[in-house]
């Protein structure tokens, strides 16, 4: 691997010796590549991912907007599907990224949209 890769692969298994979901509080994992960013709703005690959301869902990349943009539609997404499964607060998994730009924006349009974190 590159030197910025295994350098975020370091960071992510930091960060997931503290972090851990269960089925009340799952984990809110995110993953960004260049083009695209996903959003999971993961319970870590039973290893299943309860919900998913992605910028490659029709409905958001129907949208001509920034990719800023539709990381926050991402974030508002995953935040109304956990509502309806009643997940109401969640722990958030930056997955070794900084917290700034896309990652933000996700976390931003999930708190709008009604999970506590």
């Amino acid at each position: 691997m590159n030197n910025k890769t295994s350098a975020r692969q370091k960071i992510r298994y930091r960060i997931r010796k503290r972090i851990i979901g269960s089925a009340a509080i799952p984990r809110l994992a995110i993953f960004r590549s260049n083009s695209d960013i996903y959003a999971q709703l993961i319970d870590d005690d039973n290893g299943v991912t309860i919900a998913a959301s992605s910028s490659k869902q029709k409905d958001i990349t129907a949208q001509k907007a920034p990719k800023i943009q539709k990381s926050k539609m991402v974030g508002e997404a995953i935040a109304k599907k956990a509502v309806a499964l009643g997940v109401k607060k969640v722990v958030f998994d930056r997955g070794g990224y900084l917290y700034h730009g896309r990652v933000k924006a996700v976390a931003d349009g999930a708190r709008e949209a009604g999970l506590d974190f």
